[in-house]
Order: structure tokens, then sequence, then C-alpha cells
């Protein structure tokens, strides 16, 4: 089979490249706008890797779809503090950009595995969020962070619209808080330049005292790197047209914990483990600060996030096997080794 990858050296990019090179003869091709996270699979025979932009290089685009035969269109913008900062660039790449790999998908005839998020449910009120059952809530115009949600949440809808009445094969995956190594860089100081558990470390080893938004209570499902890739994998095979047409949550329901309990777990993992950071760990200060006054005007939060993983179970036969302690451990000996 060969698999094109587009946004390869990204988190959830270069984690599946190298399972799909390890474990199986796959070839891949792939373009990203950079490399660094790709040094294992750069000199592998199957991984025939460009630098470049998906926005740009649109004939290069076109003829790996064709060539290809599953499509993962991998790039994203995925920091919140983006989503108020820049939303029309949110726009412009997860919606705009992406609709023209999906259409062309479906013109040549090819399956495409697209990244969904776990922010289409927005708001909503269930305890647990199910594929086909729970609404999708999002709050007003002039709260921009809904802008990457809805952003994606219509490429669903379009892709779904798209398999229904042009014969596009297609599965959707959303992403609940996936964690590990090569998540983000953990050494860049913006306030909200990284996603939250990368910066709670950075944080740390910065010296900095962790910033709280409204105290921390909301909870969010942790799911390891491993874990989600476990569940790509399976998707990818396609066993029995087991993915086909389907929408799958990937998350760990167990592991919902609040933001505040992250915090707290991280710097009593860094302060008695990492003898390195360990007083700087303990001179840590957890701080409340108001979601406005961190993020701006155009933020809203959302409390709670548990995904429903029935349909991932009986049709992948897939579980969730990393506790969030097992994770969070190979995660800061990456980023503190």
């Amino acid at each position: 089979m060969n698999i094109l990858i587009l946004g390869a050296n990204g988190f959830i990019g270069s984690h599946l490249s190298e399972a799909i090179l390890a474990k199986t003869e796959h070839h891949i091709y792939a373009m990203d706008l950079t490399e660094d996270k790709l040094s294992t699979c750069l000199p592998h025979d199957r991984f025939h890797f460009v630098i470049g932009d998906m926005t740009k290089q649109k004939e290069w685009i076109r003829e790996h779809i064709k060539l290809c035969d599953v499509v993962l269109p991998l790039v994203a913008v995925a920091t919140p503090a983006l989503y108020v900062q820049d939303p029309l660039r949110v726009f412009e790449l997860d919606f705009e950009a992406n609709l023209d790999i999906v259409r062309l998908c479906a013109e040549y005839g090819k399956r495409v595995i697209f990244p969904s998020t776990s922010e289409v449910y927005g708001m909503c009120p269930d305890d647990e969020f199910d594929e086909e059952k729970s609404h999708l809530v999002t709050g007003p115009i002039h709260k921009e962070r809904w802008i990457y949600s809805t952003s994606k949440q219509l490429m669903d809808r379009v892709i779904y619209a798209m398999g229904k009445h042009k014969g596009l094969s297609y599965s959707l995956f959303r992403p609940f808080n996936w964690y590990g190594p090569r998540l983000d860089n953990v050494f860049n100081p913006k306030r909200g330049g990284s996603r939250v558990l990368t910066q709670f470390i950075g944080n740390i080893l910065r010296g900095e005292d962790i910033n709280l938004v409204g105290g921390g209570m909301q909870k969010r499902s942790f799911a390891y790197i491993d874990d989600g890739i476990n569940a790509l994998m399976r998707i990818i095979e396609n066993k029995e047209q087991a993915a086909h047409n389907q929408i799958f949550n990937i998350g760990n329901p167990v592991e919902n914990i609040s933001i505040r309990q992250l915090a707290e777990t991280l710097v009593q993992m860094i302060a008695s483990h990492y003898p390195k950071y360990a007083d700087k760990a303990k001179a840590v200060k957890l701080i409340e600060v108001d979601a406005k006054q961190y993020f701006g005007e155009g933020y809203q939060d959302i409390s709670l996030r548990v995904p429903s993983i029935r349909r991932a179970r009986e049709s992948l036969g897939w579980e969730p096997q990393v506790d969030i302690k097992t994770g969070l451990r190979k995660t800061l000996d990456f980023y503190l080794a």
C-alpha cells in the first residue's frame, strides 16, 4: 500500500510514520515544512519525504494523491491560543486547504483518513460524547476560539456528504487530548504557545509559576500517543471494512483528570524523579488566572470532554492500554533526559 501523509513532521504524523515503517511493508510519501521529528524515518527506503507547503505545491499534491491508496491530511493549527489570536489562519488551513485535499481524494477515488477533533463536541452537556448521538454545541460568534471547532466540524460534514453522494471512502478520527514525546516545543516561552501539557512542563523547566486558567477545574481525558497510533494503524488496515465511512472517538475515558491535577502531578513527578530539575519544580506555584486575561476576549472554555469509545472497541477491537502515570513518565523522560 502507498500512504500519503501531509504534515508528517507533526506530533501524530511523526509517530504514525515510525509505526507504519516498523510494522508494515507500506510505502509512505510525505510532505511537511520541516523534518526535525523524522530522524528515524528519513533514512528508510520506504519513506519518501519532501520539504514543502501543501498550500503551494499543488501539482506535487495532485500527483501523489493519484499515486497513493490512502491519504492522511494531518496539517492543522491545533493550539488554543491561536484560535483567538489568528482565527483566519486557522480557517484557511484547517478548512480551506484540507477541503482541496478531500476534493482530490473524491476525484481520484482515494480513501481519506481525516483528523477531526474532540473539540467538535464543543460545550456538549453529555457526560460522555457519542459520535452518533451527541449534539455539537458551540458558543456565540464573538467567541473566536470556536473557529477551530467549527472548521473541523464543517470538514466532517463535507466528508460525510461526499461519502454519501459522491462515493468518497473515508474514516474520521477524533483524538481526545493525545500526548507524549514530540508533542510541542517545551522551550517555547510564549504564553499559550503550546498545548497544556507541554506548556506546564516548559513552565517548570524555566522556573516559572503555572497559570491555571479558570482555576484549572476543567477536566480532560488524556490518551497516550502509542494508544492513539495503535487505533490509527487499525483504521488504516481497515480489516473487513470495519473503518469504512465511520467516525471514531479515540481517547481514554478512564484518565479523566482536571487541569489542576495535571499540573500538580507534573510538579510532583519532576520533583521526585528528575534531580536536575527538582528544585525548580518544588519552587513552582499554581496561580489562578482569568480566561479572558490569559487568552483574550474571544476565548470560551469547556468544562468536560469524555469520549465514548464503544465504536472503536466494537469495530476496531481497540482499547487504550497506557495509564496516565506511565504516559507522563515516558513523556518526561523524553523531554528531560
